[in-house]
């Protein structure tokens, strides 16, 4: 018998990536995204950085770059995870948020370029990942 559709839980970033990750964060918004590309440089395989990167771009183009980057390294991460193309990807699950962050800023960066196919596919597949959605915020 199954008991529904499985959940993928991502792992949770090693202490030093969480521990440069978090100074990055911490600096003066001048110095945060350079500091944050340093660290998505050293561990690019860190899907937070990515989310960060997008969030932190200095235009349209540069945070859709980034989010698509967090979003495929992500699909990455969920199939070397167990993760088989189908199930939740819950943001319940802080580990999940880097991903989940990444294809939320990829639909909104699809939609601000006029690739509105492109932000709707991803709106659904956020939905069909976590149906409870994922904050704004």
């Amino acid at each position: 018998m199954s008991s529904g559709l499985p959940t993928t839980v991502l792992p949770a970033p090693t202490a030093p990536e969480a521990e440069q990750l978090q100074a990055a964060r911490a600096l003066p918004v001048v110095e945060r995204r350079a500091a944050v590309a340093a660290v998505a440089a050293t561990f690019p395989r860190f899907l937070d950085c990515w989310a960060d990167l997008g969030d932190l771009g200095r235009d349209t183009i540069e945070r859709y770059a980034a989010y698509r980057v967090g979003y495929h390294r992500g699909l990455d991460a969920l199939r070397a995870n167990g993760w088989r193309g189908s199930g939740y990807v819950r943001w319940a699950e802080p580990t999940n948020h880097g991903f989940l962050r990444s294809l939320r800023g990829l639909a909104l960066m699809a939609n601000e370029i006029g690739e509105a196919d492109e932000a709707e596919r991803c709106q659904t597949f956020l939905l069909q990942l976590d149906p409870s959605g994922t904050p704004v915020s």
